[in-house]
């Protein structure tokens, strides 16, 4: 953990949602943070005597005026003993955003008149930011803090919730902890060569290297697993214009967000929504209609980004058009379909779902399916975007392939995040590279490098090495207020 860092300046913020509540809340961060809730607070008791410690106290918010705001409840968490470390105060009231408003402008402006060490807005994510500082919490905490906030649904909100509690930062620093003893053992080994054993035995030395590597593979693992229910499944949709995309998007959502017209390329652009299919959460990604006689500079644009979009889909639905195909003949159905398979990107089958659409209106027969599964690799299932036949089939097949490839981690398992499971990676990269060094009989000193790498890696998760540059991107994704 880190040192406190005295700052001079208090910072305060709307800790809760933008838009009307029952509820709101004002934090107050700092050295000022008492001083400041008493100006603006009148208790409501005659036998108030001050604020005492992490107890609520009833009364009211007052402008500079002296004319009432609010009638709230207000709290004081004194340092080192809150969420930034620092004296903390909150006030909680009703939750207008007008009324929020002009309590927080009381407060900022109870502190104006000081050219020095006094009171400005909070910017994005620095109470937790201050909290990290100060040593209240390490990197993966901080992150866990906006990644709970934001989590698509319980699943993940519950694997971040188990970074909060610190588990995933204790288990990396214990991992780095055996790497240490290792670099101390190679510096006494190369410091003072001529004394025997200071360094571990070549076998004892690899063996704690693998234990460890073997510990970052499972925290990685973790990570592909949970990667689905922390971020969301992007689903990709596919084909060529008037397929049926669109409405297919607007038959998983519920509701007509994408426009829906007979005149081709309508959609343009990607777009993105998310929607939950039998409890997973997914991002839906409606592509532009592929097609190559396009003269459009922007739709040729717009087909451009959905192939990108198509690339990175954990789940690409490539949507047929049945009543054009239909009408072909035998040999000029297995063009098109061939033509269809040659414009996808080239992901594993794993990924991919055929659906032949509007069969209301061309049903798909038992041979078509069968040629469209053998030149797809892919399961193919006849749908009606239109009147919903099919939907719940193809909600239940797009659950249990993301399922397949991304089971829920289960309950205790730690799962990093992205830039978590990026430092580990390297960090077992090192190790690796290590482990054929050991066998291949090189000097301690020259071990010593991966072992100094493998740490910085491991310490990036926890925060024990973050430039500013990295800090700076962590805490931009934060909402002001946390």
């Amino acid at each position: 953990m880190n040192a406190p860092i005295p700052f001079e300046d208090t910072i305060a913020a709307v800790a809760t949602a933008p838009g009307a509540g029952g509820v709101g809340v004002i934090r107050i961060s700092g050295p000022r943070a008492k001083e400041l809730l008493e100006r603006v607070f009148r208790p409501s008791s005659s036998q108030f005597r001050g604020f005492v410690p992490r107890m609520m106290h009833h009364g009211h918010i007052v402008d500079g005026k002296g004319c009432t705001l609010d009638e709230v409840l207000v709290v004081f968490f004194p340092a080192p003993h809150s969420f930034t470390g620092e004296d903390v105060a909150e006030i909680h009231g009703h939750g207008g955003p007008a009324l929020l408003h002009a309590e927080l402008d009381a407060v900022l402006d109870a502190g104006a008149e000081r050219s020095s060490g006094g009171v400005r807005m909070a910017e994005r994510g620095e109470f937790t930011r201050r909290a990290f500082l100060n040593g209240r919490i390490d990197l993966s905490q901080a992150e866990a803090v906006a990644e709970l906030i934001a989590a698509p649904g319980a699943e993940g909100a519950r694997l971040a919730s188990a970074r909060l509690d610190g588990l995933l930062g204790r288990r990396v620093t214990a991992l780095r902890d055996r790497l240490e003893y290792l670099r101390q053992r190679v510096c006494l080994a190369v410091d003072f060569p001529e004394e025997e054993g200071e360094c571990l035995p070549p076998a004892e030395f690899a063996s704690v290297t693998r234990d460890v590597a073997s510990a970052l593979r499972e925290l990685i693992a973790s990570y592909d697993r949970a990667r689905v229910w922390a971020e969301g499944a992007p689903v990709a949709l596919a084909g060529r214009v008037n397929a049926g995309k669109s409405s297919l998007m607007n038959a998983l959502l519920g509701r007509p967000r994408a426009i829906v017209t007979d005149q081709p390329g309508t959609t343009r652009d990607y777009l993105e929504e998310e929607c939950r299919i039998q409890g997973l959460p997914v991002r839906l990604v409606d592509t532009a209609g592929l097609r190559e006689d396009s003269e459009d500079p922007i739709e040729r644009e717009g087909i451009r980004r959905g192939k990108e979009k198509m690339r990175e889909a954990g789940l690409l639905l490539l949507i047929l058009d049945g009543s054009a195909l239909a009408a072909l003949s035998p040999q000029d159905l297995e063009a098109a379909l061939r033509t269809e398979r040659q414009n996808l990107p080239d992901l594993p089958s794993s990924r991919r779902i055929v659906v032949w659409n509007k069969q209301d209106v061309a049903p798909l027969s038992p041979a078509v399916r069968e040629l469209a599964v053998q030149l797809f690799s892919a399961p193919c299932l006849p749908l009606s975007a239109r009147t919903g036949q099919g939907l719940e089939e193809l909600c239940a097949l797009i659950a249990d392939k993301l399922r397949g490839e991304s089971p829920l981690p289960g309950e205790g398992e730690l799962a990093p995040n992205r830039r978590q499971a990026r430092a580990l990676g390297k960090a077992l990269d090192e190790l690796t590279e290590l482990e054929r060094e050991i066998a291949a009989g090189l000097p301690p000193d020259l071990c010593g490098l991966r072992l100094d790498s493998a740490c910085v890696h491991l310490g990036d998760v926890v925060g024990l090495n973050s430039t500013e540059e990295t800090l700076n991107a962590i805490f931009a994704d934060f909402c002001i207020g946390k």
